[in-house]
């Protein structure tokens, strides 16, 4: 049997996998999987069909339905271009907090939902727990609706999830929803002197991205409906994150990709934002090809994350205020694989250690308190499962 690790110690282990969302994660599911079969553990993994990529999760307690299910995403973004004190993969303690890519977001929750998963194992809860570890989280919750579904058959099904997103250990029982397209503008070089004989993807491209603006403005502008206002910003926002195209300064661009993100509120339908885009397109795509035929705009879906609404008297809500007392009401608009877990018929909350203000920030840090406070809450949760 391998020894029993604290908290700390697994944390260690997890940040010293360079999980970042481009590469592989197999290096660090073989040694949580390893790890909990130590222990007389049995997980299971799902295995991306395309990437090295994989989620596991695993159950413990009675085999029945209803367990409460502790949910986290084991891949993190890439410290590229940033100033770090100290080495990004190794979990460095010094002034109160515990420094390295993904101490707040997240591995430190995974780390304290692997302790607890073996502690209860080990303890002999009367009331099944499992824990759920995802990858690609980081560029769309991408990789959690494929294992949730692998997860359906294989354990019994769960009733309430916990995600641990860094919340401060506070309930948050909404968050808005989220859906991104790849846009690729293919326009037509001529040089520049003669431009209106050619089609600049760059300059068109940045008619949609005007679009965007404008639609921000008067998404700020209207009044919010009550769950809207439980948000901030209160309303859908429009973004566009990273550009390229063009190949020199006096050449009509040929090519210009973005990725246009919708950030929507629950009660808003994604699906109307994307056809008010596509519907923008349409028009773009016509004015250039009144100019030039061939040229067009290629539209495609990146990513897709259901709102998490809040529940009335929800049992995932409920475990989690009784555990922390927080009574307070709590949103946020950054998106999680609550909603996506809710769309299969969860009982979803986000409640983790943490401020999500380091999260993917260079130096990125939790603070030993926000630690040791998810460290108490895991071991009143497992109490509360053994009785």
């Amino acid at each position: 049997m391998n020894e029993r690790l604290d908290p700390v110690s697994i944390m260690r282990k997890l940040v010293s996998f360079p999980t970042v969302s481009r590469d592989t994660n197999l290096p660090l599911i073989d040694w949580v999987e390893s790890y909990l079969a130590g222990h007389g553990i049995q997980s299971h993994r799902y295995a991306d069909p395309q990437e090295p990529k994989a989620a596991l999760f695993a159950h413990v307690g009675p085999w029945e339905e209803g367990a409460l299910v502790l949910s986290g995403h084991t891949d993190v973004v890439p410290v590229d271009g940033q100033l770090w004190d100290t080495d990004p993969f190794e979990v460095v303690e010094r002034s109160g907090k515990y420094f390295g890519r993904g101490t707040c977001d997240m591995k430190g929750f995974d780390a304290l939902a692997i302790w607890a998963l073996v502690e209860a194992h080990h303890t002999g809860i009367k009331r099944p727990l499992q824990i759920a570890l995802s990858f690609d989280e980081e560029v769309g919750c991408t990789g959690a609706p494929p294992m949730i579904a692998a997860m359906q058959g294989v354990l019994p099904k769960g009733s309430a999830v916990i995600v641990g997103e860094p919340s401060s250990m506070r309930a948050v029982s909404g968050h808005k929803g989220g859906t991104g397209f790849d846009t690729h503008v293919r326009g037509f070089e001529v040089h520049s002197s003669l431009m209106d004989r050619g089609v600049n993807a760059i300059m068109y491209g940045a008619k949609l991205i005007e679009w965007a603006n404008e639609m921000n403005a008067q998404n700020q502008a209207a009044v919010p409906s009550n769950l809207a206002a439980m948000f901030d910003p209160p309303y859908t926002t429009l973004h566009v994150g990273t550009i390229e195209g063009g190949t020199a300064h006096n050449i009509t661009a040929k090519d210009c990709r973005f990725a246009m993100a919708f950030r929507v509120v629950p009660g808003e339908d994604k699906a109307e934002w994307e056809a008010r885009y596509r519907a923008r397109v349409q028009q773009v795509e016509a004015m250039m090809q009144s100019v030039v035929p061939e040229t067009s705009i290629e539209v495609t879906p990146r990513f897709d994350v259901e709102a998490l609404r809040p529940e009335r008297e929800g049992q995932a809500e409920s475990l989690v205020r009784r555990l922390t007392g927080d009574n307070a009401s709590h949103v946020v608009s950054y998106g999680t694989e609550a909603g996506q877990f809710q769309q299969a018929g969860y009982s979803a909350v986000i409640c983790g250690p943490g401020d999500i203000a380091q999260a993917h920030q260079p130096n990125e840090f939790i603070a030993v308190t926000e630690f040791e406070a998810g460290h108490e809450f895991m071991r009143k949760l497992i109490d509360r499962l053994s009785q």
